[in-house]
């Protein structure tokens, strides 16, 4: 598989098959994504493999707390404060098509809230990554930990793995933390539901659509 190939076909999965993810595949997709580039090669990524009863017990903490107190707060704020043009329509577009794809009407609120809290369980994936940076680096590093994880969902693809990037998976720094050994000089950026496509799920047959070239360049000569 070329990378525009993967670059076309990868998408955020939201359905899992509950087969388990080969360990050798973990490492060779963590083993491409670290030759993303780095500024003066600081490599800021640190990353947590959750599998199994970990990944259970994290999980179902995640849940109870969501349902006891509701979203948490990230280390960061990864969305604006206030929502504008044209991104508040393309953030309804997303939401409305997830929905609409499950059948979920706007007044149900329950179907919409439980769909929520499939998002603290990593979609039941079988594998769970978490993404700490060191909170001394500044915003240049967090721009090279993106191009990480895109180099890590692209490497996913071609071994037909299939990804969620989620913010979610970051609104419980602390507890993510205490559980997993990390302290607080790190920042939690967010997490990745990793595993095999349930491609008979109806939530993973709709694909959110993306502007043209010519709506986001401008060329100089």
């Amino acid at each position: 598989m070329n990378v525009i190939d993967a670059l076309r076909q990868r998408k955020s999965t939201r359905a899992f098959l509950p087969s388990a993810v080969e360990r050798d595949k973990i490492v060779a997709i963590l083993d491409a994504a670290r030759q993303a580039p780095s500024g003066s090669n600081a490599q800021p990524w640190q990353v947590a493999v959750v599998e199994g009863k970990t990944r259970e017990a994290l999980t179902r903490a995640m849940v109870e707390e969501f349902r006891l107190h509701g979203p948490g707060d990230m280390d960061y704020h990864y969305y604006p404060l206030e929502w504008h043009e044209p991104y508040k329509k393309r953030r309804v577009v997303c939401g409305s098509q997830l929905y609409a794809a499950l059948g979920i009407e706007r007044h149900d609120k329950e179907r919409r809230l439980e769909q929520w809290v499939a998002n603290y369980r990593g979609f039941d994936a079988p594998v769970i990554l978490f993404f700490f940076i060191d909170k001394a680096l500044q915003k240049g590093s967090y721009l090279d930990f993106g191009m990480f994880l895109q180099s890590l969902m692209l490497a996913a693809t071609e071994l037909g793995l299939a990804t969620c990037a989620q913010a979610a998976l970051g609104q419980y720094p602390q507890l993510i933390k205490e559980k997993l050994g990390y302290g607080p000089q790190t920042v939690l950026l967010c997490g990745m539901a990793l595993g095999y496509e349930d491609r008979a799920a109806a939530i993973n047959s709709y694909r959110t659509e993306r502007e043209e070239v010519a709506a986001f360049t401008r060329f100089f000569e």
